[in-house]
């Protein structure tokens, strides 16, 4: 029989039903994986294209275009550079060899000559060569590489003279060959990695290998998932990635809590069914709490309205709900059919932790003796200490990162260099879609000249800027090479010119004419404006969704403000961290990073989002335990001791699996997926150490019995999972009045 007042909820009673039925459960949960793999392979993932992420009126560039059938060929320059005239015969052999080469790969148009179309330098030194990579643009990089190989070749053959080659498609390449080479990386590193950890955490290899394998299954089911959700909202790059190691991180993590409190009480002496069922009943609620909030915290992603956020958030989302499904349902199963046998494969100097005395941290036990004594002293200076680190983030700059910071100094980023410097704004022109009822019309014609004309005379452009008609769509592009070459601020200010003064001036006095103004300098401003946009209602979003869920869960005010405002000071010093190192350089180097005088755009609000959902993760596990010890007898302070203490073990585990994971973003190559993984890994280290073992058990002892206090109206509510006591009943000598106390008190 239950003790009294015990109420078994949604997890005890999944968890229950799990090791009752435990083939049943372990069969539904691999039929499900693989059903979601073969129905995401049949189906096939839907991958965001331009039309999709970009904004603005650069997306309405790109959809205009795609909408008329215009494609918008992925444009490809060899620049040839010689210590003579360029229009000397070294230098005509070279652009002849370099035009041949290219032209026998039978993967390019519009080849022409730089000496017919005049795309010679002032200084008359170089010659840029000018083409378009044939088929698909969105799918150039693809079949590029004969190309470059085909002028790397020439260049090789025409050693006294400069050949270089950049554009769109072999930009392409480069980003997607070491993004590709990233994510092999992060996939054959963070399985062993994980599997290292647990292995020294149990001691045990099966203890150790369970999780990882329940992780990787999830991780597997949700990529066919993430492919059928991809038919409603498309996926990023980027999305893979995140989902991978987020999903292993988590999976880890959930299983992890649930794994270590069901041995914790096998140790004092209960029997295999008993332990599992407090550990569903416990463990297992902290994981839905955590998990929910998490999942609260990713449909913030939706408030952005842009597809690349959208994608991140969708396949963050159903990862993080997948790992949480299979821990309290699958896991329960497995670990009854395993009994024993999850011992198997122990390290020879570590003891099973069922043998340990009470569970709990004699190093933590020591620490929260020091911060139980002086909250106060010990409250102000655990918030001092991440106030000072959040000071940098103050001067937080988030830009779109330029292909050096991103992949820094290759050739082809020299290349682009040499070429924006040479000729500037080439590479990557401003680009005007004019529209009109007849793109012949002598007033349109007109008007287009106009623009061609001032766009060079107000400073914007230093030429040339070409149009190209499609009559039969009655289009017309204007190709405008911005004045700041490769300076991203000279360029959007030459794009505001473009847009606030020529525009209007020229086309914007024709009737029935429509001339968005976009291209990739216009791309990552509409992109920076969109995004701006859109902080305050995602971070109220998430701030006030995971209070709510908090203050259900737990039925404290104090709990859930606590816990917000602990969340956003381990936010806020992450923040000042990536700005110190990535932005100003303070120690870069020591991590194998550069300071690259800015952060990724999208990163600030992608990392606010992901890790107060994920701080969630210890303080849901650490603070149930608190109140777990409360409602069972003990005083606000002792339980706070005990609670700590006897997590300490499990939170340090799961800690240093996460910062391992994320960590593993540092290593790769993409300058954005370095600064991810160090605002990860710093958040996630503050918040298992100084968040949770200085500034939590300062806060809730100075709050004492206030932080149990539940108002007349959070009674009238039902309990989203009711736990007043696990089903252990309390341990020997907890007073029963202390729990009655608990419960007057509304906990």
């Amino acid at each position: 029989m239950r003790a009294r007042g015990a109420r078994r909820g949604i997890a005890g009673r999944i968890g229950a039903w799990s090791a009752q039925h435990r083939w049943k459960a372990v069969a539904a949960w691999l039929l499900f994986a693989v059903a979601a793999m073969v129905l995401g392979g049949i189906v096939g993932q839907v991958d965001a294209e331009d039309h999709d992420t970009v904004p603005g009126e650069a997306g309405e560039v790109v959809t205009t275009l795609r909408e008329a059938g215009v494609q918008d060929p992925a444009r490809e320059s060899v620049l040839v550079r010689s210590e003579g005239p360029v229009t000397g015969r070294a230098a005509r052999d070279a652009v002849d060899d370099v035009m041949a080469s290219v032209k026998r790969t039978g993967r390019v148009t519009g080849l022409r000559s730089p000496y017919e179309t005049e795309a010679l330098s002032e200084d008359g030194h170089a010659a840029l060569i000018q083409f378009a990579v044939t088929g698909d643009p969105a799918t150039a990089g693809d079949r590029v590489g004969p190309v470059l190989t085909a002028v790397d070749d020439a260049a090789k053959r025409h050693p006294d003279l400069t050949v270089e080659q950049f554009g769109a498609a072999s930009a392409d390449k480069a980003i997607g060959d070491a993004f590709s080479d990233d994510f092999k990386q992060a996939e054959y590193s963070v399985v062993p990695l994980a599997i290292g950890i647990l292995f020294i955490a149990f001691g045990a290899l099966v203890a150790a290998v369970l999780p990882v394998v329940l992780a990787l299954t999830a991780v597997l089911a949700t990529t066919g998932l993430v492919a059928l959700a991809s038919h409603a909202v498309p996926m990023s790059d980027s999305s893979g990635i995140v989902m991978l190691l987020v999903g292993m991180a988590v999976g880890v993590d959930y299983c992890l809590f649930y794994l270590r409190r069901e041995r914790e009480e096998r140790a004092q002496g209960r029997d295999a069914g008993t332990a599992l069922r407090i550990a569903s009943a416990t463990s297992g609620r902290a994981i839905l709490v955590s998990g929910s909030t998490v999942i609260v915290a990713m449909a913030g992603m939706f408030f952005t309205g842009m597809v690349e956020f959208e994608g991140m958030g969708l396949a963050t989302l159903l990862v993080v709900a997948v790992a949480m499904t299979g821990s309290v349902t699958v896991l329960p199963a497995l670990l009854s059919l395993l009994g024993d046998r999850v011992e198997k494969g122990r390290l020879p100097f570590r003891k099973p932790v069922r043998q340990s005395a009470d569970g709990e941290s004699r190093v933590w036990r020591a620490v929260l003796g020091t911060v139980l004594r002086r909250p106060a002293v010990c409250l102000a200076a655990g918030a001092g200490v991440l106030i000072a680190l959040a000071v940098p983030a103050t001067a937080l700059h988030p830009a779109e990162l330029t292909l050096k910071q991103e992949l820094g100094d290759i050739p082809l980023v020299r290349a682009y260099e040499d070429i924006s410097k040479t000729f500037p704004g080439g590479p990557e022109p401003a680009e005007v879609v004019v529209s009109a009822a007849d793109i012949t019309d002598p007033g349109v014609r007109g008007a287009i000249a106009d623009f061609r004309r001032e766009a060079v005379g107000s400073g914007a452009s230093q030429g040339p800027v070409q149009v190209t008609e499609h009559r039969g769509q009655n289009l017309a592009v204007i190709e405008v090479p911005l004045a700041g070459g490769e300076k991203a601020d000279r360029n959007e200010q030459s794009l505001r010119t473009l847009r606030d003064q020529v525009r209007p001036r020229t086309l914007g006095g024709v009737d029935g004419v429509k001339a968005p103004i976009g291209g990739p300098t216009a791309a990552s401003k509409d992109f920076a404006d969109q995004l701006g946009s859109s902080v305050a209602p995602v971070f109220a979003f998430v701030i006030a969704f995971a209070f709510v869920l908090m203050l259900l869960f737990f039925r404290s005010p104090l709990i859930a403000l606590t816990s917000t405002v602990l969340n956003l000071l381990s936010i806020g010093a992450a923040y000042g961290i990536l700005t110190a190192v990535f932005q100003k350089g303070w120690g870069a180097s020591l991590i194998g990073a550069e300071g690259v005088g800015a952060i990724e755009s999208w990163l600030p609000l992608f990392l606010f989002v992901i890790l107060f959902g994920l701080s969630m993760d210890y303080h849901v596990f650490v603070v149930s335990r608190i109140r777990e010890a409360r409602l069972r007898g003990m005083s606000t302070r002792d339980a706070i001791s005990h609670g700590i203490a006897t997590t300490a073990g499990v939170v340090t585990s799961a800690a240093v699996i996460m910062v391992g994971v994320f960590a593993i973003f540092g290593t790769l190559s993409l300058q954005g997926m370095k600064q991810m993984g160090l605002g990860l890994a710093m958040a996630v280290l503050i918040d298992a150490t100084l968040i949770r073992g200085m500034l939590l058990p300062a806060a809730m002892a100075l709050l004492g019995e206030a932080n149990w206090y539940v108002p007349a109206l959070l009674r009238k509510l039902p309990e989203l999972e009711g736990e007043p006591e696990p089903p252990g009943g309390r341990p020997a000598g907890a007073p029963r009045q202390g729990e009655e106390a608990a419960e007057r008190a509304g906990a």
